[in-house]
């Protein structure tokens, strides 16, 4: 199967979304499989506004199309609804080639959380971009529903993992946060405002707050919270140490659809504090035993009182977190996007 993946998300940018392609193409080359990337590095690119760290592709429409083309794929995962998105999608329905898509990020919320605009003025463009899918790919069943709610069908479940030899709670805890008073409480992703990390900021709690990431509130936080720890970006090995440091892992986002990493804490036997919406919910669940209250012991707390939360998920067993953690699989993920793409190569036709 010759498969071509289109993204706006990619490196340098460092997200969820980029981790969730990125591995998941190692993977695909790993097994064999023929893949070519549609990437933003291929293409002239300017800062979108008001998020400098992500660049949008100029004009793809004749290069991406060029690359599509040469490249022949039975089968186009479009992973974003950017510039390479639209131009990739318009190439296929052009040429009769099946094509799936990802719904990652909820674009209405962070757009409506930027212009002060309802979000609701956004789904009309999200529903118009994924009507043509085979397959829109989500990493739970509860965004499944939801999207189906929004006018978006055809959904597909593709979850996430973590890499096992790197988020594991043995080993070194990161140097800058070995002596800070506790409870280390550490939050990492984006630092920007769809975050909601001022919530978590504002608290008036024991210990020390940790970030780390990059993002365009990073300087304002900073002056603002002068007793935070601001770290900037960590990765691998440097990022799970800081998550051993952690007593507590707290998530405020109220707007993911998953939350790589909570996931990645978890399997190095950090509790996970946050609210109870999509995403905690379909991680640590709304009791902390999971998204199907199986589990024994509590990984975690959701709470609307986020102090409250922190307080109840700090007192938790750090290797029955460990363990729950470590059940997420990159290559299960995987042989889940693969089952999608066989699926509509065998079965689908192409759609107006």
């Amino acid at each position: 199967m010759r498969i071509a993946i289109a993204t706006d998300a990619w490196f340098p940018q460092v997200n969820g979304v980029v981790r969730s392609i990125s591995t998941t193409v190692g993977i695909l080359m790993e097994r064999g499989y023929e893949v070519e990337l549609i990437t933003p590095d291929q293409f002239l690119t300017v800062p979108m506004p008001g998020y400098s760290e992500i660049r949008l592709a100029i004009a793809p429409r004749f290069a991406a199309r060029r690359a599509l083309k040469a490249f022949r794929p039975d089968v186009v995962h479009i992973v974003t609804e950017g510039p390479i998105g639209w131009t990739t999608r318009a190439w296929c329905k052009a040429n009769g080639v099946r094509f799936t898509t990802a719904f990652h990020t909820r674009f209405p919320d962070y757009a409506a959380a930027r212009t002060g605009i309802s979000p609701d003025r956004f789904w009309p463009i999200m529903r118009r971009f994924h009507k043509s899918s085979s397959a829109v790919l989500v990493s739970t069943p509860r965004l499944g529903e939801e999207l189906a709610e929004r006018g978006i069908e055809r959904t597909r479940l593709w979850t996430r993992g973590i890499y096992k030899a790197v988020f594991h709670p043995d080993g070194d805890v990161h140097p800058a946060l070995a002596n800070l008073p506790k409870p280390i409480l550490l939050s990492v992703g984006r630092v920007a405002v769809e975050k909601n990390l001022e919530v978590f900021l504002d608290l008036a709690t024991a210990g020390t707050k940790v970030i780390v990431g990059d993002g365009p509130d990073l300087a304002m936080l900073k002056e603002r919270y002068p007793d935070a720890v601001f770290l900037g970006a960590l990765h691998a090995e440097a990022l799970a140490s800081a998550y051993r440091a952690a007593d507590v892992f707290v998530f405020p986002s109220l707007t993911d659809t998953f939350g790589l990493v909570m996931i990645e804490a978890l399997a190095c036997g950090v509790p996970v504090a946050g609210f109870p919406v999509p995403g905690p919910l379909d991680v640590v669940g709304l009791n902390g035993r999971g998204p199907t209250d199986a589990l024994t012991q509590p990984v975690g707390a959701l709470d609307e009182d986020l102090a409250h939360a922190i307080g109840n998920a700090a007192a938790m067993d750090r290797n029955v977190v460990a363990q729950y953690g470590a059940n997420f699989d990159w290559n299960y993920s995987t042989d889940q996007f693969l089952a999608v793409l066989e699926d509509v190569m065998r079965t689908s036709k192409v759609l107006a």
